[in-house]
């Protein structure tokens, strides 16, 4: 049994790694697409998809919701949620520059179609 949880938990772990490697990927490609200086900020791990779809979509006070957010017990939870509506915000207007459907954000609720939708916007000709 315990074997079979060590099993499970590695294969979590190589999971995770390959979807981090893969948004990675497809952050950085949208980021040069649509002619962000710096598409490498994509590889920090959580902020990185964040700090680019804000960027593209010339919303640029985030950063203070979040200082404010993890530092303050009882108000870090709203601000969390409000931060997760933002991002569906950025995204839709990531994808509208780089020529997509600004509604293929909202998929990206359901993951794994919001991770298919992300490599098409990310790998597609237009």
């Amino acid at each position: 049994l315990l074997a079979l949880g060590i099993g499970l938990l590695i294969g979590l772990i190589l999971f995770s790694i390959a979807i981090y490697i893969f948004s990675s990927l497809a952050y950085s490609a949208i980021a040069r697409k649509a002619k962000y200086p710096s598409p490498g900020i994509a590889w920090i791990p959580g902020i990185g998809p964040l700090i680019i779809t804000s960027k593209i979509a010339k919303m640029h006070w985030w950063p203070i919701l979040l200082l404010v957010g993890f530092w303050i017990p009882y108000l870090n939870f709203a601000l969390i949620m409000v931060l997760a509506i933002f991002s569906i915000i950025w995204l839709w207007k990531t994808y509208e520059a780089i020529g997509k459907p600004g509604w293929w954000a909202i998929m990206n609720i359901i993951q794994p179609v919001g991770l298919i939708m992300l490599g098409i916007a990310a790998w597609s000709k237009q």
